[in-house]
């Protein structure tokens, strides 16, 4: 249970920051096949910091 809170705090924290990485990604072209890969794996990372960070207690208003 100790390292719980801090896995998911760290999951909740990594999806909300993740989406700044996408803007450089999408601005310098998806052109190839490398930053094609690039861009599904930081989507597939995205998914699942969103799925490790859902219960997050600070995500909520009290």
């Amino acid at each position: 249970m100790a390292v719980e809170h801090p896995v998911t705090a760290a999951g909740f924290w990594i999806g909300t920051l993740l989406p700044v990485a996408y803007v450089p990604v999408i601005l310098a072209g998806i052109d190839s096949m490398s930053r094609l890969s690039l861009f599904v794996g930081l989507l597939a990372l995205h998914a699942l910091a969103l799925v490790i960070g859902h219960e997050y207690d600070g995500s909520r208003t009290r």
